[in-house]
């Protein structure tokens, strides 16, 4: 590599967080290493080494980097208003930045073999679950208790659906369903999923 920086995500910690998001993502946890995400990021190695001292400390901080990326990009927490906006919000997460998510997938899977991982991955879905929450309390869906995990475990199916290359209009449809149960009024007609 050149030395300079692949992606323009910026510098330093924040950099090095993209730069370990997009290593997993495309190599797995085992291609995880400095040196990668050194390489990624267009820095030395040292530089990771400085901001996180270990390859653990680096997964935890990339992943919570990523939650709070992906909620700001879902805009879970300031949920659109109408049924269009919210179908887009979510079909654009995957084509934005698939990283994220792929990433976010790699360390809920690695969980069930790695304990220490158990914890982020429980605030993981702790904090999707209350900024959804949040958001469906803003435009008035979903009062009843439970409404908001539901509701996420519905939209993480999705995205996952999406990542493995399911039928976009058959998961633009169930969108769209979603947001009709969530207590949303329909504006375009659902398309058939087949």
């Amino acid at each position: 590599m050149s030395g300079q920086k692949q992606n323009g995500y910026g510098t330093g910690r924040e950099a090095l967080l993209a730069a370990t998001v997009h290593v997993v993502a495309r190599k797995g946890l085992r291609g995880l290493t400095f040196r990668a995400v050194a390489e990624h990021a267009g820095v030395n190695n040292t530089l990771v080494v400085h901001h996180f001292g270990k390859r653990d400390a680096l997964i935890e901080a990339a992943l919570e980097w990523s939650v709070r990326q992906s909620i700001g990009l879902s805009h879970l927490e300031a949920l659109p208003a109408t049924e269009e906006e919210f179908c887009q919000s979510i079909l654009s997460l995957i084509d934005d930045n698939p990283d994220i998510q792929i990433f976010q997938y790699e360390m809920i899977l690695e969980s069930r073999r790695r304990p220490e991982l158990a914890a982020p991955v429980q605030h993981l879905y702790e904090s999707y679950i209350a900024a959804l929450s949040d958001g469906l309390q803003r435009i008035g869906f979903g009062g009843q208790e439970g409404a908001a995990q539901a509701a996420f475990a519905a939209l993480d199916g999705l995205v996952l659906q999406l990542l493995a290359g399911a039928n976009t209009k058959g998961v633009e449809a169930a969108i769209r369903y979603l947001w009709a149960a969530l207590g949303g009024h329909v504006t375009i007609p659902a398309v058939n999923a087949s």
